[in-house]
């Protein structure tokens, strides 16, 4: 008879079996469960695998999980601040306030990572190897800026999350942030040109990832750098950062080509490569960051000018060309310089 009492008290109190059950969120529930003691969350706890959250937690699955240490807590490939908006947003629609704390421990996880400097280490507490770097690379540190940023300004969902406290912490975090970016923009003699995807993280020099990702310009994270300012209020020093980068790409595009899938001759093997293609413009992924010529790398630390070079298995297994500039040039530039206002 339980059944029956809870139903009629569920109608009396203006509430459905179907309101009752979607109290939690299913997608939310599963963060939670990955999330790490320190607050932040891993790209990769379980086995080496990526984090699948269509994955069920079963019991080995959750015994795995929980064996789990912090060395893993990254912001690489979207980790913590994808689980944060997921939260977030999962709050906005059940009022949850699990998810609610869960985001705002992700966040002060990222406050604590920062460098007094401004920039943000891919992994933190571990720093071993590459991990300490302050890094671009994947749009890291953008995605952290980009979460802070909407608490600051009370953006979207965030605004729940915007305390006295924790707003003037994103906004401090945010405008370090900035100052880092500006200062590890390339210079090239006397010009402003593009951002390299990792930089020492106490000399805020470029510096060298994985064997393959050698120091060099970087387009990809490059872009999303300036969408990033063209989202902040105009100074001088960000109106100049911008301009250089825009300059900087039209100048390096690399036309008539696209990167597509193609027969290796000798091998038979299906392989990426230049393709001739006179509709298409791309760009290198990376570039050499003295003299602008596009850059390869290899598993065995080797880097080329040429691209036929390097082994198929990094050539199928990395985004070395794309049009990542395209939409910012085309679109997104165009509208900024038409509305921006210069704070001065």
């Amino acid at each position: 008879m339980w059944h029956i009492r809870l139903s009629i008290w569920c109608c009396l109190f203006g509430l459905s079996f179907l309101a009752f059950a979607q109290e939690k969120d299913s997608l939310a529930e599963k963060v939670l469960v990955y999330q790490l003691p320190n607050g932040a969350w891993g790209k990769q706890l379980v086995d080496k695998k990526a984090v699948n959250y269509a994955l069920p937690l079963t019991k080995e699955l959750l015994q795995k999980i929980n064996a789990t240490d912090e060395k893993y807590a990254t912001i690489d490939n979207g980790a913590t601040t994808r689980e944060i908006n997921i939260l977030i947003e999962a709050y906005t629609k059940t009022q949850h306030t699990n998810y609610l704390k869960a985001a705002r421990r992700g966040i002060e996880y990222l406050l604590e990572a920062q460098y007094e400097n401004g920039g943000f280490p891919q992994y933190y507490p571990n720093k071993s190897l590459y991990r300490g770097q302050i890094t671009y690379n994947d749009n890291a540190m953008i995605n952290v800026l980009t979460v802070l940023d909407n608490l600051a300004k009370e953006k979207k969902d965030f605004v729940a999350l915007a305390d006295n406290r924790l707003k003037e912490c994103a906004m401090d975090a945010v405008t370090r942030g900035i100052d880092c970016i500006l200062r590890t923009q390339v210079i090239q003699g006397d010009s402003l040109t593009i951002w390299a995807a990792q930089y020492d993280e106490k000399t805020l020099q470029p510096d060298q990832a994985r064997a393959f990702e050698p120091v060099s310009l970087s387009t990809s994270e490059s872009v999303n750098i300036v969408r990033f300012l063209m989202k902040q209020p105009v100074t001088p020093e960000i109106e100049k950062a911008i301009e250089s980068a825009v300059r900087w790409f039209e100048v390096h595009d690399l036309e008539g080509y696209r990167f597509d899938k193609t027969t290796n001759s000798k091998t038979g093997q299906i392989v990426r490569d230049l393709v001739p293609d006179n509709t298409s413009v791309i760009w290198s992924r990376f570039y050499d960051i003295e003299n602008n010529k596009p850059l390869f790398g290899d598993r065995d630390n080797s880097v080329t000018y040429d691209f036929s070079e390097i082994s198929d298995e990094r050539k199928n297994g990395y985004a070395w060309f794309g049009n990542w500039p395209i939409k910012l040039l085309e679109k997104e530039y165009p509208k900024w310089k038409e509305n921006k206002v210069i704070k001065k």
